[in-house]
Parts: C-alpha cells; sequence; structure tokens
C-alpha cells in the first residue's frame, strides 16, 4: 500500500483534530493515531488573524504615505519602502486569506482540505519580493549615475512615521501571533521588520543629504533595501520548495525516528517511512513495522504511536504492522 494512499485515509484529522479511522483495516494494525490535542488550529487560529489583520491595516496605510511622499520628494528610497511595503501588504492579504481558505472543510477529493493554500500563498509572496527588488535595484542604478536632488526634510519625517508604523506592526504579530511555529505569520513578521530597516535606510540617506548634499545616498540606500527584500524572499522561496517537495519537516530526524522505532520491542524493521508537512505545525508520518510473528502487533503498534507522539510531536501518524507471512511488492519511494 502506498504512502499516498495512507495520506488520503488521515483525512478527517485536520477537519476534527481527534483523527477519523480510516476505511481500510489491515488484519495486523493499521493505525491513525488519535490526537489527544486539540490544538492544530491554534496555527490557524483568531490570534494570527487579529495580528495579520491590524499588520495589514498600518502597513496599507504606510505604504500610501510613502508612496505619495517618495513622488514628492523625489526619492527612491522611499519608493522602494513602499514597494517593499506594497509586497508586505500583499503578503499580510495573502496570509488572511489562506488561513480562510484552510478553515474549509477537507472533502472526498481534497482529504487535506485547503490546508496547503498558505504554503502556496507564501511561495507566491516570495516570488513578488523578488520581482518588486529587480525594479528597484534597476531604477537604482539609473540614479546612481545621475543623482536627482531629494527633499530630505520631508523624506525624513515620512520615512520616521513608516518605521514608527512598522515597529508596531511587529509588536502587534509577536504579541498576537505565532511567530515562531506558523511559517506565514513569520513571513509577514520578516516582512516588517525589513520594512522598520528600510525606513531607517531612508533615514539615514534624508540624513546624508541634508548634511552633506549627498544625493547618492538615496539609490544606494534603495540598493540595500532591496538586498533586504531578496534575503527574505529567498529563506521563504527556500522553506516552502522544501514543503511541497514533500520534505522532512526541519524539526525531525528521519534517522532518529527509526532508531526510535526499531528500539521498540519485537520491530526487526522500519520501511517506507515517510515524513512531511501539510502545512506550518502540522506534521504527518507513516510507515511499515515488521516485527516478529510471536509479538503482538496492537502492543507494538500502541507504543510507536506514542513515542512519535512524545518524541518527534507528530499527531497524524499512519503505521502499517506486518508480520513474516504478510508480502507486499516494493514501493517506488
Amino acid at each position: 500500500m502506498s504512502s499516498r494512499q495512507h495520506d488520503s485515509e488521515c483525512s478527517h484529522h485536520h477537519q476534527h483534530n481527534e483523527a477519523g479511522h480510516g476505511g481500510h483495516d489491515h488484519s495486523q494494525g493499521h493505525h491513525h493515531s488519535h490526537g489527544h490535542h486539540h490544538g492544530h488550529h491554534h496555527h490557524h487560529g483568531p490570534n494570527n488573524k487579529a495580528g495579520l489583520a491590524i499588520a495589514l491595516f498600518i502597513t496599507a496605510g504606510i505604504m500610501f504615505l510613502e508612496f505619495a511622499g517618495g513622488l514628492l520628494t523625489g526619492s527612491l528610497a522611499l519608493l522602494s519602502d513602499s514597494g517593499h511595503m506594497l509586497s508586505d501588504a500583499g503578503a499580510l492579504a495573502l496570509s488572511l486569506a489562506a488561513m480562510w481558505f484552510a478553515a474549509r472543510p477537507a472533502s472526498p477529493n481534497k482529504t487535506y482540505g485547503y490546508y496547503r493554500f498558505e504554503i502556496l500563498a507564501a511561495l507566491l509572496n516570495g516570488v513578488a519580493l523578488f520581482v518588486i527588488a529587480g525594479f528597484i535595484v534597476a531604477e537604482a542604478v539609473e540614479r546612481i549615475q545621475n543623482p536627482p536632488e531629494v527633499a530630505s526634510g520631508s523624506m525624513m519625517l515620512i520615512a520616521g512615521i513608516g518605521l514608527l508604523a512598522n515597529l508596531i506592526s511587529a509588536w502587534v504579530l509577536m504579541r498576537k501571533g505565532d511567530v515562531h511555529g506558523n511559517l506565514n505569520v513569520r513571513s509577514a513578521y520578516l516582512h516588517v521588520l525589513g520594512d522598520a530597516l528600510g525606513s531607517v535606510g531612508a533615514i539615514i540617506a534624508g540624513l546624508l543629504m541634508m548634511l552633506f548634499s549627498w544625493y547618492i545616498a538615496d539609490p544606494i540606500i534603495s540598493v540595500i533595501v532591496a538586498l533586504l527584500i531578496l534575503k527574505s524572499a529567498w529563506g521563504i522561496i527556500k522553506s516552502t520548495v522544501h514543503i511541497l517537495m514533500e520534505g522532512t519537516p526541519i524539526t525531525v530526524d528521519a534517522d532518529k525516528v527509526t532508531a526510535s522505532l526499531l528500539a521498540i520491542e519485537g520491530v526487526k524493521n522500519v520501511h517506507d517511512l515517510h515524513i512531511w508537512t501539510i502545512t506550518s505545525g502540522l506534521d504527518s508520518l507513516s510507515c511499515h513495522l515488521l516485527i516478529e510473528d510471536s509479538a503482538s502487533s496492537q502492543q507494538v503498534l500502541q507504543q510507536a504511536v506514542k513515542r512519535i507522539e512524545e518524541e518527534f510531536r507528530i499527531q497524524h501518524t499512519t503505521i502499517q504492522v506486518e508480520k513474516s507471512q504478510l508480502q507486499h511488492s516494493e514501493m517506488k519511494v
């Protein structure tokens, strides 16, 4: 039986938090772990939603202010920071949309529901950041060759307001959202911090222009902002592609999982082990255990489920227990 078939049998777990039993039951004990923990929805809960909504409101307001300010003062640093803000407002809006989608129930043809939409949103967001950074660098290169004059006083005032607003957004996300556990909230938080740095850059550029008339500072600072954007974009793209490629969660070591299962009395072999992430904070595992014919499949199964939950924090497990007489064909993966 393939890992993917296992996956489809785990469907109801996401919707009800208590795992539903799948339709198949191998004589040797096919298991769906009963999550005694009702916490998956913390990752898509009202706290994250409220934090993101407040941050979106602040970010969108400052984005318009900085864009208008950039046009009025002629500052590329302000315009690039408002471009950064635009990507952030988009990211926050996508994150909120992702949470709304994720709350939709699973269906027979989407057995995991819409949880993955969150990962797709984060990927799209990462790609958008790359494009925006490219535009800023192209414009900056042109300006470095022929720096225009910039109204530095107004520029610093607007950048100062932007900085304050970004710090408030970051604080709101820290207080209300799961910055460490949820990839979308984390990417939004990193965006907001990047924005704050962009605003600091614009203030520094304004000071240099006001004190020394170094108008080249404006495009140089905007390139630095663009590099910050690229750094955060690369991190987001790497994480999301890893999840979409069904990579093992970075918090879990597959070798340690195998060693832990082999340490159970009666287990001879662990094979077809798959560990993957559905969405931030929701991991799945499936494997086959070959046990001694004299061992009790239910006892081994109970121990295996307990170990995986306690040691690796994975509650969505599907384990097939096999004895020597059971034959199945070789798996492709």
